[in-house]
This record gives structure tokens, C-alpha cells and sequence, in this order.
């Protein structure tokens, strides 16, 4: 596979969380997560711990661990769902 067909295949999005966005703890099955910390400070949530987020941090999100983000101020993340070549 050539890196113009990969980079088609990595699903990008991008959040603003505020104080008062309530995230739903979720899983995505099959494939990781990463959160990139654009902006803003927060926590990465995890089945049974919290990853502090701030600019230039990531949390990395194993495909079937339920998560969610949250902010007591503002949060701006990229998440990423990179593909897997196998």
C-alpha cells in the first residue's frame, strides 16, 4: 500500500470540550485512538485512570477501552484513528 492510500484511510476529527460538554465514557472497537491536546488543559479518561492533557500531549486510546475526555475549563483535541497494516 502506498502513503497516499494510507493517508486516506487515517480518520481525523477535531473537538472543542468545555466545562459544561459532559463526554460519555465510549469504547471504539477495532481500532486505537489518538488525542493530540491542541489546546486548552483537560484529561484524557480511561477504564481506570485519567491522563492530564495539555497542549502538545497526547492520550492514546487502546481499540476497546472505554474513555472519554473532560475539562473543568476549555479542551481543543485532534483524534486520530490511524490505520493498522495487517
Amino acid at each position: 500500500m502506498n502513503t497516499e492510500e494510507l493517508k486516506g484511510l487515517i480518520v481525523t476529527n477535531v473537538y472543542h470540550i468545555s466545562a459544561d460538554k459532559k463526554v460519555a465514557l465510549h469504547k471504539h472497537t477495532g481500532k486505537d485512538e489518538v488525542c493530540y491536546c491542541m489546546g486548552g488543559t483537560g484529561y484524557g479518561v480511561l477504564e481506570s485512570s485519567e491522563q492530564p492533557l495539555s497542549v502538545g500531549k497526547t492520550s492514546v486510546v487502546k481499540a476497546g477501552t472505554t474513555h472519554a475526555l473532560r475539562t473543568d475549563s476549555d479542551l481543543y483535541v485532534a483524534s486520530f484513528f490511524p490505520p493498522t497494516l495487517e
